[in-house]
């Protein structure tokens, strides 16, 4: 009889959460029945406690909003990956007991960008200047080989923004929020804003566009992402990377690999649409 193994996803709010379809869809389809995976309504207060009380059959957790960067210290090590925006996505435990700490969005994200035929480009966009555009321009200090234009509503956000791109060895530079429609005309366009804030962007898109990667997944499509396909542009969405950073998680937890792409993306798009 094979070893009970658990992983699960925690944040608040965790109700919305996709990660439970994508892995068990692996787990089923790699024929891991001893696998389950589950979610966990987790706020800052309460991580320290949960880690805590795990027991040995735990094999690892995805974290997501606000719990990526508190669960740092509480882990034996993270990757450079991780500690390039400090901030971890993944943890995986050891048969030893240590906790280790990875991020996957970004590999997620260049993954997701390859598979649409993006390896490289000479300069970039970034809408927006949250803890996913830093993930953008650390996936853009690799694939990038000129300058990205921050789109950002306060000069606050613009420090941290220039901030990292020193840090990641981007090339950034700062624009107001106001001035958005020229980033429409960037080969590369990141948009990294919660679900409306580029609604009023659609009008502008130009009729040849190059490439949109819009991390949001629900609602689907979002109007800039709609228009943009529409008038010929490649769209990369926010279900492309959630599938690609959480088939790296669960290569990661299992040890499985390849993890099972086309059947994590398939329960994905099955649950979306009968929300």
């Amino acid at each position: 009889m094979s070893t009970i193994r658990r992983a699960a996803v925690l944040g608040s709010p965790i109700a919305h959460s996709l990660s439970p379809v994508l892995h068990r869809a692996a787990y089923a389809e790699l024929g891991l029945d001893h696998w389950s995976y589950d979610r966990f309504e987790i706020d800052e207060a309460a991580l320290p406690g949960f880690v805590e009380g795990l027991d040995s059959t735990w094999a690892g957790l995805s974290l997501t909003m606000p719990l990526k960067r508190a669960i740092i210290p509480l882990l034996d090590s993270i990757s450079e990956t991780a500690s390039s925006v400090e901030a971890v996505n993944t943890v995986v435990f050891t048969e030893n007991g240590r906790r280790i700490g990875d991020n996957t969005d970004i590999p997620g994200m260049i993954a997701a960008l390859r598979e649409r035929g993006v390896e490289k480009t000479d300069s970039a966009a970034v809408l927006g200047a949250g803890a996913t555009a830093s993930s953008a321009l650390a996936a853009l200090s690799d694939i990038c080989t000129g300058p990205v234009t921050a789109y950002v509503r306060s000069r606050e956000r613009g420090d941290e923004m220039r901030g990292w791109g020193e840090r990641l060895g981007v090339d950034v530079r700062i624009a107001d929020w106001a001035d958005a429609e020229q980033a429409l005309r960037a080969p590369l366009v990141i948009a990294t804003t919660p679900a409306g804030a580029t609604d009023s962007l659609a009008g502008a898109v130009p009729d040849a566009p190059g490439t949109l990667f819009d991390v949001l997944y629900e609602p689907w499509p979002t109007g800039l992402a709609a228009t943009w396909s529409a008038r010929g542009g490649a769209v990369v969405g926010g279900l492309d990377l959630l599938v690609h950073q959480a088939v790296l998680q669960v290569e990661q937890m299992t040890g499985h690999a390849p993890a099972p792409l086309a059947a994590m993306r398939r329960a994905g798009e099955e649950a979306l649409a009968a929300r």
